[in-house]
């Protein structure tokens, strides 16, 4: 019997309905699979712990310390590869001790420092800390521009950094907090292009093994610029600010609005803190061992030594790597640098903000915080136009890098002051052990300040 037109109508309609019906029954079915599954539900549980650790780990790795990676593998194979896995417990342990003084006093690290020591010195870490982070969002801006023109050569470059710009800018502005956290949880997984990218290299695994955890140095200038290079990328002061007040932004989220309520710290958040923080450490670490692996497995023994931007490092693999990790590369480039430029605008206005004790956090709508939010804008404003002034983006990472080496050992100083004082922290003050890292990690940021100035100049 033939089918009637009604008929026909009626089973276009009936299939949409029925298809949905069979997808929520495959969601309740992988859900209640997941509640049953001890594996997955743990698996979930980590991921839902994960947040501003994680996101301030991967932003470490922005375009800007992607070329520093690139370089040290180019011009040392795996001579320096060691520096990875050895600044991942100095990284975390300051980062831990950050993350530890937001959750338990409530207020993030300028802000501590406003309150208990000098303002002077702080009024003066601020405007440098401000300076570095304009210079190397302009180094990062043009850095995605020339990762874009990988893909799409195409692609006018000045159309390409405002584009990005304006983007990044409306992100941070317009997207409620809770949303935009998930944005950056999420775009921090970008890094495993790096992984893979390395992994599709082909390196000789036992070559990397084998120098990749016992350090040797042969003290010629260039070796030592470039691991005060590594140290002032990979323990970077952007990353102290942004960590301190990102837990008081989770704690407001959880509706811990006044003061008094953020003082009031579980053992239980202390713990998921201290596991969102090493994660998003080593995370970091591990994409800069990769890096370097990858750049001192095929650049190196080809003679290419010379590399002076991420986008580069791409361009000399592909010949010897192939277009899959060039293509990785290339797009781990700009999600790293979509993570990335939030970060050092927002740390600087969270510094500046807490120093002049501005209404601050992107918890609040432009209107409640306009001198906040009006430093972020600034900060893009100017590095959006480092790219067309004509300034070289390698001596834009080099101011950085300056101001950077003497900002970071003046505010470990501070960290470690407050994180150790029990005046301050109560109960979760730093152990003995833990404060004798952080002397030590202080102890290397300022040698390594000292070395990077003199070389410079």
């Amino acid at each position: 019997m033939p089918t009637t037109p009604h008929k026909i109508l009626t089973k276009t309609a009936e299939a949409p309905a029925a298809a949905l019906g069979r997808a929520v029954l495959m969601t309740q079915i992988v859900r209640e699979a997941g509640e049953n599954n001890p594996v997955i539900k743990k698996g979930r549980d980590y991921w839902l712990m994960l947040g501003p650790g994680l996101t301030t780990g991967a932003s470490d790795d922005d375009p800007s310390g992607i070329a520093t990676y690139s370089q040290t593998g180019a011009q040392f194979g795996f001579g320096l590869l060691w520096l990875a896995p050895w600044t991942f417990p100095l990284m975390a342990a300051i980062q831990e001790m950050c993350a530890r003084i937001g959750l338990v006093t409530g207020r993030g690290l300028a802000g501590n420092i406003r309150v208990f020591y000098n303002k002077r010195v702080l009024y003066f870490c601020t405007i440098l800390l401000f300076a570095a982070n304009t210079f190397n969002i302009g180094a990062d801006l043009g850095a995605m521009a020339k990762a874009v023109q990988l893909i799409q050569p195409k692609l006018s470059f000045g159309w390409l950094v405002v584009s990005m710009a304006v983007f990044s800018l409306l992100l941070q502005i317009f997207t409620p907090y809770v949303r935009y956290a998930k944005y950056l949880k999420w775009l921090a997984l970008i890094l495993l292009s790096y992984i893979l990218s390395a992994v599709l290299a082909h390196p000789n695994w036992h070559q990397v093994l084998s120098n990749g955890f016992i350090p040797h140095l042969e003290f010629t200038k260039e070796q030592i610029l470039l691991v005060c290079a590594i140290l002032g990328t990979t323990i970077s002061p952007y990353l102290f600010f942004w960590q301190t007040s990102q837990e008081v932004e989770e704690q407001v989220l959880e509706g811990k609005v006044t003061l008094h309520d953020r003082r009031h710290t579980e053992a239980s958040e202390v713990k998921s803190m201290r596991i969102d923080v090493w994660t998003g450490m080593f995370l970091s670490n591990l994409v800069m061992f990769f890096i370097i692996a990858a750049t001192g497995a095929i650049l190196y023994p080809h003679g290419i030594h010379e590399i002076k931007t991420a986008a580069q490092a791409a361009e000399a693999l592909r010949p010897f790597a192939g277009n899959a990790t060039y293509f990785l590369f290339a797009i781990g480039l700009i999600g790293t640098g979509l993570l990335a430029i939030p970060v050092l605008a927002g740390s600087s206005s969270y510094a500046l903000a807490e120093s002049l004790r501005w209404k601050e956090g992107l918890y609040r709508d432009l209107g409640q915080a306009k001198a906040f939010y009006g430093v972020i804008i600034i900060s893009m404003i100017v590095g959006l136009g480092i790219n067309f002034i004509g300034l070289d983006p390698i001596k834009a990472l080099i101011y950085a890098a300056i101001a950077n080496a003497i900002v970071a050992p003046v505010v470990i100083f501070f960290i470690v002051r407050i994180s150790s004082s029990h005046k301050f922290m109560g109960g979760w003050a730093n152990k003995k052990s833990t404060t004798f890292v952080g002397w030590i990690v202080f102890a290397l940021m300022a040698a390594a300040a000292i070395a990077a100035i003199y070389a410079l100049f």
